[in-house]
């Protein structure tokens, strides 16, 4: 959540940062705000609402500076306001901040017996007044930041600019993503990588305690702290700027939908071998010995990589024998967690800047654990701090509501299942063969699958105006029905729960009738018949039926509404198979209902604050 953009260089600064604003709009925000140099004074502009709310103020003005910064806010501390909003300015200290200061309170009652002045609600503002505070008796811009930035606890990632040094711009990173951009002669930081892609593909991902200072001769790293210097290299990221752009479609939800049989392949892309039977560990950064002698895993995730992880734990309980417990990551810490000796966590997550999860992720280490997060964000906070990692490789998503990572995450689960069964001796290289020659087939099926967009539009139009769904799923697949619903409610806020079939009868039924539609997952497993007469019990009671079934399967048509017809592959893989037509069905209602589809209200994609 939130988005920061600053930039120092030879062009306008002003459509750079607005642009690059617009890039990092999928975060969710609430205002948003530029700062920038004119007459060598910082002047500040900003507003409630969204960036073309912003733009359309200052259209007229014909702004021009060489050096500015830029935020997007998503309100923790004070309501959203144009006084909430960034940048904050505190004499001549202006700044943009992503995180939470804990000790603000204190900080702010503190300054304000000092004789300071606050102007907004926020946090941020207290990192403001004590730069300004420090700079006052008369310490440069770099020491202020530094003496100032000891005093506070909490995560921060800010950007800082002084009038009395306006050819500067400071950039410190604590628990909060921020990577420095360094082009041909200009130069960039940001919250993530898609705000600057436009301009440069290289990139430095900052550690906590990095500080940056940015000049138009270069950029030069130390440690906030210390001040020792720090050599970084930039990386050339591999993404083209039309990657994190729509690509002709509607939205970047639909796009990202789209693009799974692309990521899905890219995913599995030289992680195993079909001739020898074997996955790559390289790939999960462990060896065959680490995974033989694990005797159980914790799966700790958040929101739909949660799902992953319930999918996660009948893979692996299923195919390698080994006990899994899943938690949701907000909770994992709180309950003191017993990790006994060789077990591993595993974390999952798309950014791998979630707050509760990089706790979670944290509390593990500190009792002993060896932790291997499953992650889309090369070089993020939960990536670095782990053990081992395995990277999925679905490209930028920057719809809120996550899809390919999803099925990519689902996909790294899959192999890493696999690969502990086969340490374990649970599989015979023939079995792993045959599940490897499945997964293969996997992006050509996931492409098959997504032929049922023009089916579930009408299936969207036939009922996007209700105000209940229910999603009802039996063993690997009951978390897809939890999926769909979350799905539902995200984009279209339509109520909708997931529950598993044969719970039914312990409740949901009381609410079925003539306005309750019931999506019902009926793949052909060991329990078809089962989840045929939950569709049965729905049908009697008046109720509308949706089934997902496998293709060429005849029996369920009697027993719905509608049918969506599904590639048949392996039971593992179904669930894979089976989010396609439920995302594109939460995707069509929302954009029926009229509804924000890539920032739904209330939502971030990247919650990066507990």
């Amino acid at each position: 959540m939130c988005g920061i953009i600053g930039y120092i260089g030879k062009k306008n600064s002003i459509p750079v940062l607005i642009n690059g604003l617009k890039r990092l709009e999928y975060r969710g925000y609430d205002s948003a705000g530029i700062a920038f140099f004119r007459n060598d004074k910082i002047e500040v502009r900003r507003c409630a609402g969204k960036i073309r709310d912003l733009e359309a103020s200052i259209k007229n003005e014909n702004l021009k500076s060489v050096i500015g910064l830029g935020h997007t806010r998503w309100a923790t501390h004070g309501r959203p306001s144009e006084e909430n909003a960034h940048p904050h300015r505190a004499g001549g200290i202006v700044l943009v901040h992503n995180g939470i200061i804990e000790n603000y309170f204190e900080l702010r009652e503190e300054l304000k017996k000092k004789g300071h002045v606050f102007t907004s609600e926020t946090d941020t503002e207290v990192i403001c007044h004590l730069i300004n505070r420090y700079a006052q008796k008369g310490l440069g811009f770099e020491d202020a930041t530094r003496e100032a930035l000891k005093h506070v606890e909490g995560a921060y990632a800010v950007g800082i600019i002084n009038e009395k040094e306006p050819d500067k711009i400071i950039a410190v990173k604590k628990d909060s993503p921020l990577v420095v951009g360094t082009g041909d002669g200009e130069f960039f930081i940001a919250s993530d990588i898609p705000a600057f892609l436009k301009y440069t593909k290289n990139v430095v991902i900052l550690e906590n305690g990095d500080m940056a200072m940015l000049t138009h001769q270069g950029v030069s790293f130390s440690n906030v702290q210390t001040k020792k210097p720090l050599k970084k290299v930039p990386s050339k990221i591999s993404w083209s700027p039309s990657m994190a752009e729509k690509g002709g479609y509607k939205h970047f939800m639909l796009k990202e939908i789209f693009e799974q049989p692309r990521a899905i392949a890219d995913t599995i892309r030289g992680r195993f071998s079909v001739g020898k039977g074997e996955v790559n560990l390289d790939e999960f950064s462990m060896k065959e010995s680490a995974l033989k002698n694990l005797n159980k895993i914790f799966l700790v995730a958040c929101g739909t990589s949660w799902h992953s992880a319930l999918i996660g734990k009948y893979m692996i309980e299923d195919m390698a024998r080994v006990p899994c417990e899943v938690d949701i990551a907000s909770e994992f810490r709180y309950r003191k967690p017993f990790i006994p000796k060789g077990s591993l966590v595993i974390v999952i997550t798309q950014s791998g800047e979630t707050a509760d999860t990089l706790a979670a992720q944290k509390e593990s280490k500190k009792l002993g654990a060896r932790v291997l997060t499953i992650c889309n964000v090369v070089d993020s906070t939960s990536a670095r701090e782990a053990d081992s990692v395995f990277y999925t490789h679905s490209g930028p998503e920057i719809g809120v509501a996550s899809t390919k990572a999803f099925t990519t995450q689902l996909t790294g689960l899959y192999l890493f299942s696999i690969a502990l069964a086969k340490a374990k001796g649970k599989l015979h290289s023939r079995e792993v063969k045959k599940l490897f020659n499945e997964l293969l087939l996997l992006p050509e099926k996931v492409g098959k699958a997504l032929q049922c967009n023009s089916a579930v539009l009408k299936i969207a139009r036939k009922f996007c105006q209700v105000r209940d769904f229910l999603y009802l799923g039996r063993g690997i697949n009951y978390p897809i029905a939890l999926e769909g619903a979350l799905k539902l409610k995200e984009i279209s806020y339509i109520h909708a729960e997931g529950y598993p079939a044969g719970e039914m009868k312990h409740g949901p039924i009381a609410l079925i009738d003539n306005d309750m539609p019931v999506l019902a997952l009926a793949p052909d497993d060991n329990v078809f018949e089962k989840i045929i007469s939950n569709m049965e019990e729905v049908k009697s009671r008046g109720g509308k039926v949706i089934a997902v079934a496998t293709e060429g399967n005849t029996k369920v048509l009697s027993h719905a509404s509608h049918v969506l017809s599904m590639p048949k592959t392996n039971y593992y893989l179904t669930p894979i198979i089976f989010s396609i037509p439920l995302h594109l069905l939460a995707y069509h209602m929302a954009v029926l209902r009229k509804c924000n589809v890539d920032q739904p209200r209330n939502l971030a994609k990247s919650v990066t604050v507990e």
